[in-house]
């Protein structure tokens, strides 16, 4: 009877104690990035995690009129030169440490090169501030990706024109 009368107290507690969001806030998913220039959507990025290490991929592409729809990566070097994008990771080795995720690395395939990164998601779990440097995270780029639901496996790409997502499929998406 006294535990019972204590359950509601202590369960009050336990919600005040965790963070707004806090049940979200785990960078595992589906994002959507926005490159900070174009403001326009990119790709679906999915983001596991094994072994307390994240990792990310390019599940689809969001194309634009005129874009290669299953572009390989021609400035990547080593084992991914040539590699079709879609299903090429380009995240690695992400730790967490407190509210973000560190010490990892990031690619960008338009351009082939490979950046030191940091993560932290905001706004409930529903964005998430991906920050790529060179040497110090002054010297660097953020662009802020969109929580998304898992896209269609047999969707590699989409095409973006005049606000609307037409679907470009293939018979089966890469394994990662």
């Amino acid at each position: 009877m006294v535990l019972r009368s204590h359950l509601p107290f202590a369960s009050m507690l336990a919600m005040l104690a965790l963070p707004d969001g806090a049940a979200a806030a785990s960078p595992v998913g589906y994002w959507k990035p926005i490159d900070d220039d174009s403001g326009k959507p990119t790709s679906i990025v999915q983001i596991t995690e094994n072994g307390g290490k994240l990792s990310g991929r390019i599940v689809q592409l969001i194309v634009q009129p005129g874009d290669e729809p299953d572009p390989v990566c021609s400035e990547c070097e080593g084992n991914l030169k040539g590699k079709k994008v879609v299903g090429m990771q380009i995240l690695s080795g992400m730790e967490q440490d407190d509210d973000e995720w560190s010490g990892g690395r990031i690619m960008d395939p338009n351009n082939g090169k490979s950046y030191k990164c940091y993560i932290e998601v905001e706004d409930g779990g529903k964005k998430l501030k991906v920050r790529g440097y060179l040497g110090i995270a002054l010297l660097g780029r953020t662009q802020y990706w969109q929580r998304v639901q898992k896209p269609d496996p047999n969707v590699r790409a989409v095409r973006l024109s005049d606000g609307k997502m037409t679907p470009i499929a293939w018979e089966k998406a890469p394994s990662p």
